[in-house]
């Protein structure tokens, strides 16, 4: 792409560094950026910036949020007694978009996987274990992606929870093989998260 500018050209590539944006959609952009006044540009910046720099992770869940505890940990109105193991920040909101779930959350921030180099350790799984244990949590809702990843993940927490009085479920396969949770629709996931099963533990 040949640009006049090198400014220009700068900022394309960064916009074209984020997920999902390619070089045109980043020269829109930048363009439409230009054309904006200072006050706007200036919002936009400090809101990445100050976002970057001022993010917190929950000490329960591991969700990220403003202060120490998220506000769904905080929440005394929520069930404490089940909790929906999730991989990451999205697959919270995509749960929580179908209004069916009214426990809480651990987000492992990933799941295993080693052609990528992440082991259990790289995970919290550990801290999911330490939580459950000596708790008054019943029930365990591994709501992983239907991946070859994710399932490993499942067959490893429940492995670890082999010897602990819990009941451990999954989604019910509504969710289709192979699928993102952030890309279910919201009555499909309602209806995976309502008729979950039981995980029988190994």
């Amino acid at each position: 792409m040949n640009l006049p500018s090198k400014l220009l050209e700068e900022a394309v590539e960064a916009f074209a560094s984020l997920p999902g944006i390619g070089k045109k959609t980043a020269l829109r952009l930048a363009l439409h950026l230009h054309k904006e006044k200072q006050q706007a540009t200036d919002f936009i910046a400090h809101a990445i910036t100050n976002f970057k720099n001022n993010i917190s992770q929950c000490k329960e869940c591991h969700n990220i949020c403003d202060s120490e505890v998220c506000d769904i940990c905080a929440n005394p109105l929520r069930e404490t007694d089940i909790i929906c193991v999730v991989e990451d920040l999205r697959d919270v909101i995509a749960v929580e978009n179908t209004a069916q779930f009214r426990g809480k959350y651990h987000v492992l921030g990933g799941v295993i996987n080693p052609m990528e180099g992440v082991g259990p350790d790289d995970i919290q799984i550990e801290s999911l274990i330490a939580r459950i244990t000596g708790s008054e949590v019943k029930e365990l809702i591994l709501a992983l992606p239907s991946t070859m990843e994710g399932d490993t993940t499942t067959f490893y927490i429940t492995k670890k929870l082999k010897d602990v009085d819990l009941k451990v479920s999954t989604l019910a396969r509504g969710i289709p093989i192979g699928g993102e949770l952030e890309y279910a629709d919201e009555v499909t996931l309602g209806r995976s998260i309502l008729e979950r099963v039981n995980y029988q533990k190994g």
